[in-house]
């Protein structure tokens, strides 16, 4: 796979999971308008994130961290990959359909784990409810991760970067046809989960097919080959199990403060957007890439491809964190602010967005270095300094809670984020100089860093000059779109002229990819 191509994929990935960003505040908008942060709101959220929770521990955590590279190697080999996966599939298949059935009897548990603040109203009700209706989504989603991990291994990024473009589109519509009909909105979103989770897995199940990769279910076998895919996906999913706790005790914290579950998920959605359009693309295009560069001996490439991924994250990522910070308001209000959203919930919003901002590098620069260790099938470094991070912020979130309340889960998550990328770097510097950032790198970093301050400045002031447009009900769309597309320009421009981004380079890449 050439450099070019790791930009292209990074491309292509990114486009899509920008479209399904913006459909994706479509949905929460309307959500928004039409629950606001009432216990219907909570209740929807908590059940829809129990799926999404043990998604990530299962399919993109665990199994694909470990899947995705031994894949790539066979397909590098020669070996029978096609079959390989295959009997990933009917292995991850099993567990997860045994997963589910425990779940639906254990979910008035799995709710107090999530949200315990639930139990002394109405909320704790609606969330079992939604929870068991939304809670099969898992088996699709896993299995449709398993496929996307196949596709993105070859190469293909389309279909599995548009599939969560289905999501959200069925969402918009669901709520459409809720308005029309006069159907409870929360049971209405809740039944369109699933059947989300059914067009996404139908639509890689597809892509696969035409690739070359005809997945289908067989009897379950325990191969060699699953061995070792079991014995290397068990730290990571037990790093999973960490992260999700670092979830739960969040979830905990905000729990017990009316409203807060909303907030921290509104501003959630919003610092996902650069997150998921830059770090997940990195990370899906990169993991891949690294692990058939490692099994070629492209040592060279291997580091080029890693600091060109670096790069260009923080070179998209740094002014989107530096607007979070100083713009937080003006985005939550004019995204949210309508219907039963009122300013007071914009204003609790954009104050975990900025905290959020702080840890955004973050969140992308570990996209970019857990690659280096599932590349060489170690997930349990990960795992060990996952532990230490989850200390960090059980600490911090339970600790600060008496004094900040919900803010606390949002500094605890940030903080923890630093610290990992902190003890993902160190533990690098072992792996040697393919693992390492080259100089191009660093003479840049600064660059950029400085060209977002230049930008943030711009961005408050014309938030400042732009204030009555962006509060006014018929003008804060063209207003909030004049500041952003103002800060685009003033970034660019001064990148240019300081040499932080070169728009040939972007160019280039667009027309070559």
């Amino acid at each position: 796979m050439k450099p070019i191509r790791l930009m292209s994929g990074f491309l292509t990935v990114g486009v899509w999971t920008l479209l399904s960003r913006i459909l994706g505040f479509a949905r929460d908008i309307l959500i928004a308008g039409a629950l606001g942060a009432g216990p219907v709101a909570e209740a929807f959220l908590v059940a829809f994130s129990l799926p999404n929770m043990f998604r990530r521990f299962f399919a993109e955590g665990a199994f694909n961290m470990a899947f995705v590279p031994m894949f790539s190697k066979k397909l590098e080999g020669g070996e029978d990959a096609a079959g390989f996966a295959r009997e990933a599939f009917t292995g991850l298949a099993s567990v997860v359909i045994l997963f589910t059935l425990v779940a639906q009897l254990f979910m008035p548990w799995l709710v107090l784990a999530m949200a315990s603040g639930f139990l002394a109203d109405e909320r704790y009700d609606l969330a079992v409810h939604f929870g068991r209706i939304a809670f099969p989504y898992i088996l699709f989603i896993s299995l449709a991760a398993l496929l996307s991990g196949v596709l993105n291994a070859t190469g293909r990024f389309v279909a599995a970067a548009a599939a969560p473009v289905l999501l959200n589109i069925l969402f918009i519509a669901a709520m459409g046809l809720a308005h029309v009909w006069g159907w409870p909105v929360g049971d209405t979103l809740a039944w369109t989960v699933p059947l989300a989770g059914i067009a996404q897995l139908a639509l890689v199940w597809w892509a696969a097919g035409k690739a070359g990769f005809p997945i289908r279910l067989q009897r379950p076998r325990l191969t060699p080959d699953m061995i070792k895919l079991a014995k290397i996906a068990a730290p990571a999913a037990l790093a999973g199990g960490v992260v999700q706790v670092n979830l739960l005790v969040g979830r905990q914290v905000a729990s017990f403060f009316d409203g807060a579950i909303a907030w921290l998920n509104y501003a959630d959605r919003l610092y996902q957007l650069p997150l998921g359009v830059v770090g997940i693309a990195i990370g899906v295009v990169l993991l891949p890439d690294l692990s058939r560069r490692l099994r070629a001996g492209d040592h060279a490439g291997g580091q080029s491809a890693l600091s060109r991924a670096a790069e260009i994250s923080m070179a998209l990522t740094l002014p989107c964190a530096v607007a979070l910070i100083v713009i937080p308001f003006e985005l939550v209000s004019v995204m949210f602010q309508r219907g039963n959203f009122t300013t007071a919930d914009s204003a609790a919003t954009a104050t975990a967005l900025a905290i959020y901002g702080i840890g955004l590098p973050a969140f992308v620069l570990q996209k970019v270095l857990q690659p280096l260790y599932f590349a060489r099938e170690d997930t349990k470094t990960p795992f060990r300094f996952a532990l230490v991070t989850m200390v960090i912020n059980i600490v911090l979130a339970v600790g600060l809670a008496f004094t900040l309340g919900y803010l606390a889960a949002a500094i605890a998550t940030s903080v923890a984020s630093w610290a990992m990328v902190w003890l993902l770097w160190r533990g690098a510097r072992r792996m040697g100089s393919e693992a390492q950032f080259d100089a191009r790198f660093y003479s840049r970093i600064w660059r950029i860093a400085l060209t977002s301050v230049i930008m943030g400045a711009w961005l408050m002031l014309c938030a400042y000059w732009l204030q009555d447009m962006l509060m006014a009900a018929g003008q804060r769309y063209a207003g909030l779109a004049l500041l952003i597309g103002s800060g685009i320009i003033v970034y660019f421009a001064v990148g240019q002229m300081l040499g932080a981004v070169r728009l040939s380079e972007f160019k280039s890449a667009v027309k070559r990819g």
